[in-house]
């Protein structure tokens, strides 16, 4: 480490990156707890009064306030896609080329690839954190025992008072990382479970649609 550089400086840099990484893994868990439990809840809804209408009509009917949540918004892009196709049936257009079923399909795995997206945001923040926190510890706490040996060095003392002090000192640094990356690596795996869950339940919904749109078709 150059002389010139206080080796206090990077010490405390290395614990305020550690609160940095506390209050970003704080903020991401609200927001995700907040995040699944609206999905979860407009999904509810969305399904219930889509299974419920008569045809699919009706369910491209259903109120606005109902219309909320993923699965209506992959709902809404199958809508789309059938009422395009109906309008391009006289000229039919490239993107229209193929198996109407399969054509439907891939329109709603994409706007089901998009939906799966925003549902993991931050999930990668999470991980990268909770993989990362105790290295930065870590980091910190070498840095830590240098410093308190060249300190123990100057003074001359090797007794157990003189080095037990600065010693447990740098290791606190250690300890933060540590409890920095636990809340970290238990809400990515809570939160990338749920996500599964989540993609899961959008592929079914999606099979339900493929299914009743070309029944009502035939």
């Amino acid at each position: 480490m150059p002389h010139h550089i206080d080796p206090n400086i990077i010490i405390d840099a290395t614990l305020y990156t550690l609160l940095a990484f506390s209050v970003i893994t704080w903020v991401l868990i609200l927001f995700k707890i907040w995040q699944f439990s609206k999905t979860k809840q407009y999904n509810h809804q969305y399904s219930e009064a889509f299974w419920d209408a008569s045809d699919l009509k009706a369910a491209e009917r259903l109120p606005n306030d109902i219309q909320r949540g993923s699965k209506a918004r992959v709902a809404k892009i199958g809508f789309e896609w059938l009422k395009q196709l109906r309008l391009s049936e006289q000229s039919i257009r490239l993107k229209f080329r193929g198996a109407p079923r399969d054509l439907l399909e891939q329109a709603l795995k994409r706007q089901t690839q998009l939906e799966q997206t925003q549902i993991e945001i931050g999930l990668t923040m999470l991980a990268s954190i909770g993989s990362t926190a105790p290295f930065v510890g870590l980091f910190g706490t070498v840095l830590g025992i240098m410093h308190a040996m060249h300190q123990i060095s100057a003074s001359g003392s090797s007794s157990l008072e003189v080095v037990a002090g600065p010693i447990g000192d740098a290791l606190i640094a250690t300890a933060i990382g540590i409890a920095v990356a636990v809340p970290a690596v238990l809400a990515y795996n809570f939160f990338i479970r749920r996500a599964k869950h989540h993609r899961a339940s959008l592929e079914h919904f999606v099979d339900g649609f493929l299914h009743i749109a070309f029944t009502d078709k035939d």
